[in-house]
């Protein structure tokens, strides 16, 4: 090339330097015919000139061209642990969220509590009038008193045998009839104050003091809830029956409140349900900051499988042949360039979690797999890795 450019730039500048003189000496001669001849002269010197510089490009061209060689990212793998986990819709519960109704008849004497409150449990929350019958309870514990005494000195003179023993035991009849009278209008007594049967929040005050109120549907007065014992229930489809047990990891999220919670599976149903085939798995909630209320709806994820040396790649990186096989590109043995060869490997796919799937075979640590670039290379061919 260097030689061809050698001859070829004396010959263009001593052409247009000859040509300049004497193209000036002919205009000024004015000699039309020798005009017309240099003319042609110059027209076939140009031709020739541009066949030689078609020449040059040509062999610029050719030795000019490097190989392009397609530019691919790759994923170096590397074994890790994957969780899966199957995703299921529950609502949150309590088992302690009660309306309490009252146990006796009579006008609401009294209201303790208000709406919000937390109380503990036994603790009095409102009271009944009681009719009298707590002036008829200390009557009772007075003749109580008295059969008590009566049956003591019986007792005493018959230990002595003084007196008939039909005395001693109507005595102590009496007695014991006393007591029985005095526990009964105790417990009539005590259904007059309205206790919490649990510790919790008072959801609803339901009936106004002064309100009448009796036993039966209809006159509930509190409600009560512990937002302490929360938990889901969700149902599971009897497939992951071996998969799903108590103790397995639960990822709980609430769309609601922006928040999730990690906790694990307190117990799982020993019954298949028929009309849909699952079976029943109990998760608690912890609810230190009160703020997860009852039939919040939630997303719960159970860990059903967990692999401690998993290879993972990107879903979108993997191909499907005609034949339903499953394939990626690998880029075998990189050279100091970063140049490599593309390999087509048939893999087998696990589980997906995400945008993740799990490779269970074709596949090992330290491959390097086409990420960037897959849909366009092909099996055996050159690529260079950038960096």
């Amino acid at each position: 090339m260097r030689k061809l450019l050698s001859l070829a730039i004396p010959l263009v500048l001593l052409s247009c330097g000859g040509e300049n003189q004497s193209v000036s000496g002919l205009l000024e001669s004015g000699n039309l015919e020798a005009l017309r001849a240099k003319k042609n002269e110059i027209v076939e010197q140009q031709k020739e000139l541009e066949n030689q510089v078609a020449q040059l490009d040509s062999v610029i061209s050719l030795l000019g061209t490097v190989e392009k060689l397609p530019l691919v990212n790759t994923i170096t793998l590397e074994s890790q642990i994957f969780n899966h986990y199957l995703e299921l819709q529950g609502d949150v519960s309590t088992k302690q969220n009660v309306l309490i109704y009252p146990e006796m008849a009579g006008t609401l004497q009294k209201v303790y509590v208000k709406e919000g409150q937390r109380v503990n449990k036994g603790q009095i929350l409102a009271t009944i009038d009681d009719g009298g019958m707590g002036s008829q309870l200390s009557q009772l514990k007075t003749q109580a008193e008295l059969a008590k005494t009566t049956f003591e000195r019986r007792k005493r003179l018959w230990e002595q045998q003084i007196g008939s023993e039909i005395e001693f035991l109507s005595a102590k009849a009496e007695y014991e009839a006393r007591q029985d009278a005095v526990k009964q209008v105790e417990s009539q007594l005590g259904k007059s104050n309205i206790r919490a049967p649990f510790s919790g929040i008072i959801d609803d005050v339901i009936k106004d003091q002064g309100t009448v109120v009796s036993p039966g549907p209809g006159s509930e007065m509190f409600r009560i809830v512990n937002l302490s014992d929360m938990y889901i229930e969700v149902d599971v489809p009897e497939t992951y029956l071996g998969s799903i047990s108590k103790g397995k990891e639960a990822l709980v999220y609430f769309p609601v409140l922006g928040d999730s919670i990690q906790t694990e599976i307190r117990e799982t149903g020993n019954f298949i349900n028929p009309s849909n085939r699952s079976f029943s798995v109990e998760i608690p909630v912890p609810n230190k900051e009160g703020k997860i209320k009852p039939n919040l709806t939630a997303k719960v994820n159970l860990n059903d499988y967990t692999s401690e040396d998993a290879i993972l790649i990107p879903s979108s990186i993997i191909s499907e042949n005609a034949d339903g096989e499953q394939y990626v590109f690998v880029a075998r043995e990189p050279d100091a360039e970063n140049e490599a060869v593309v390999k087509r490997t048939i893999i087998t796919i696990g589980k997906t979690q995400g945008p993740l799937v799990e490779v269970v075979s074709g596949l090992e640590a330290g491959d390097q797999v086409i990420k960037e670039g897959a849909r366009s290379v092909k099996d055996g061919q050159k690529v260079k890795i950038q960096k």
